[in-house]
């Protein structure tokens, strides 16, 4: 997790992409938090289940007040063509059009900028492949959170809304979420707050496992609201 560190993507033109501008239609805007998730080629079946995951849960990132972009090095007309396979993939309609966009980065510009090349993949021509990156932005365009996967794995689109889940959770309370957890599970109380603070923040309780050094760390509480 990269709380607070800033990724200076801005002046290589992502933010600049109306998509992303907090003045333009759909920006992220106050708030609003954004995640980039990269492909290494369009037409390539890993990339296409991927994104048919992705366009299911579109609505799930929504309700987060997650923008999603996609990147791939190929260009806009391939991207459209390739829309209508991933939709058919997921036995809907074959049409252009997906619930987020997909960046042409046909010159791997961005790519090579943000480090998403895979040494070790490459296409029929011996060029780098894009890697499976995945990068959550919150409201203030910092960094929280990255991903890299080689181009021969795919992602876990349930586990990403996970994290999203906790990052945003953990980003307005002052807990933080332990192995394994899921929406409504118990979170952690984190280890700077002094218990009598704690007993204010969480009137539902603080509960103390008990452990042979005696040190009384691990502080649960059930997930504030």
């Amino acid at each position: 997790m990269c709380h607070g560190v800033h990724l200076h993507i801005k002046n290589h033109g992502l933010f600049q992409h109306p998509l992303w501008d907090p003045e333009g239609r759909g920006g992220v805007r106050h708030r609003e938090w954004g995640i980039l998730f990269s492909h290494p080629r369009d037409f390539t079946p890993v990339c296409t289940t991927e994104l048919g995951r992705a366009a299911k849960l579109a609505s799930e990132f929504s309700k987060r007040n997650v923008k999603m972009i996609a990147l791939s090095i190929d260009s806009v007309q391939d991207h459209l063509s390739w829309s209508k396979d991933i939709n058919a993939y997921n036995g809907e309609q074959p049409k252009e059009k997906l619930p987020f966009p997909i960046i042409a980065d046909a010159n791997r510009e961005l790519a090579v900028k943000l480090g998403m090349l895979d040494p070790d993949e490459r296409d029929k021509d011996g060029m780098p492949l894009t890697a499976r990156v995945v990068f959550v932005f919150g409201p203030d365009k910092k960094l929280k959170l990255s991903i890299l996967y080689p181009a021969t794995t795919g992602r876990n689109f349930d586990e990403i809304l996970r994290v999203v889940d906790s990052l945003q959770l953990t980003a307005y309370k002052k807990v933080a979420t332990p192995v394994d957890w899921k929406p409504g599970d118990s979170v952690m109380v984190v280890p700077t707050l002094p218990d009598e603070e704690a007993k204010k923040l969480f009137p539902k309780g603080v509960f103390t496992k008990d452990l042979p050094s005696g040190k009384k760390y691990l502080r649960y509480t059930p997930q504030p609201e």
